[in-house]
């Protein structure tokens, strides 16, 4: 890799014309992957992008004048000190304001750079256009921030949040909820089962502990395999797959730890408590987040959780 000293003004305007057409490419790509979903962010990554090819054609033009149709192969990866743009492949993992703050600081980057460039340069032309392009830049300062003021309306910002909070219910509170009440619910039958069967707090805690992973296991297979999340909007399966098995094992762990305790009475007590704290807590992110009247969603719940409860007491009793 080169240093920037060690250019010529030849490599420099080169290098200019490269790095507005990286940049543009850069927001071109991020408006590629915002445009169903953050139309009106993407507008903003648009007319960022043409304002690059914008300078990139002034660049071209005064070039060919200068040094002819030869344009030798120099890029930002090049010259040391160049922040590394984004690929493509990393567009879709990147959320809205990583993409504006990357804008923000490939900015400030480029107005750096065509100030250095502006005083190291000799002729008179490409100094000129080099100090006006580093005025535009610093112009910029913040322009994803400033046509973010022109593009992104209130209603669009109120419609892109809503987006937002609806992928956050789909990808993670759905699929979480769905394996805590399947974890909190399903594991009480055996977990108490095995408790009045045996007596035995430790061997309660290995079932428990053997039921809670086993139903995480197989809910977040489940979950992950039921679609691939694109014609749903679900999201990524493994995502899914991750919420609902890790909040499964949760919630049959949480009933399974005060096995632990050696005492029987205590362990069962404290249990009891664990799963009347568990069944309350499903019963109001269901009032939250899926908008069941709280009334609905508490008798729902504990009346699930009751009728699981018994029958692992009458199993185990047996």
């Amino acid at each position: 890799m080169k240093s920037f000293s060690e250019l010529t003004e030849q490599e420099i305007m080169a290098l200019a014309i490269s790095s507005e057409d990286d940049c543009a490419k850069t927001y071109a790509g991020f408006a590629q992957s915002l445009m169903e979903d953050y139309p009106a962010s993407a507008k903003v990554f648009i007319e960022m992008a043409e304002e690059e090819h914008d300078h990139r054609r002034s660049l071209a033009a005064l070039y060919r004048e200068k040094f002819g149709d030869h344009l030798p192969l120099i890029l930002r990866t090049d010259v040391k000190g160049f922040v590394k743009l984004k690929q493509a492949s990393a567009f879709e993992k990147l959320n809205i304001d990583s993409m504006r703050r990357h804008a923000e600081v490939v900015e400030l980057e480029n107005y750096r750079f065509y100030a250095e460039a502006t005083a190291r340069a000799t002729d008179p032309q490409i100094k000129k256009l080099l100090g006006e392009l580093a005025e535009a830049e610093k112009g910029h300062e913040s322009l994803a921030s400033k046509l973010g003021v022109a593009h992104l309306t209130a209603d669009a910002k109120i419609s892109e949040t809503e987006t937002q909070a609806r992928k956050f219910l789909l990808q993670i509170v759905q699929p979480g909820l769905v394996g805590l009440m399947d974890g909190s619910v399903s594991t009480l039958a055996p977990i108490f089962a095995a408790a009045f069967a045996t007596g035995s707090t430790w061997q309660t805690f290995l079932v428990g502990v053997a039921a809670s992973i086993g139903a995480g296991i197989s809910m977040g297979l489940a979950e992950g395999l039921s679609d691939d999340g694109k014609l749903t909007g679900r999201g990524h399966p493994a995502i899914r797959g991750l919420a609902s098995g890790i909040m499964t094992a949760v919630g049959g762990l949480g009933h399974t730890l005060p096995f632990l305790i050696t005492d029987f009475h205590t362990a069962f007590v404290l249990a009891v408590i664990v799963v009347l704290i568990e069944l309350a807590a499903i019963s109001y992110i269901r009032y939250k987040y899926m908008e069941t009247p709280i009334l609905k969603a508490t008798l729902q719940i504990a009346l699930g959780g009751a009728l699981v409860f018994a029958t692992g007491i009458l199993i185990g009793s047996a």
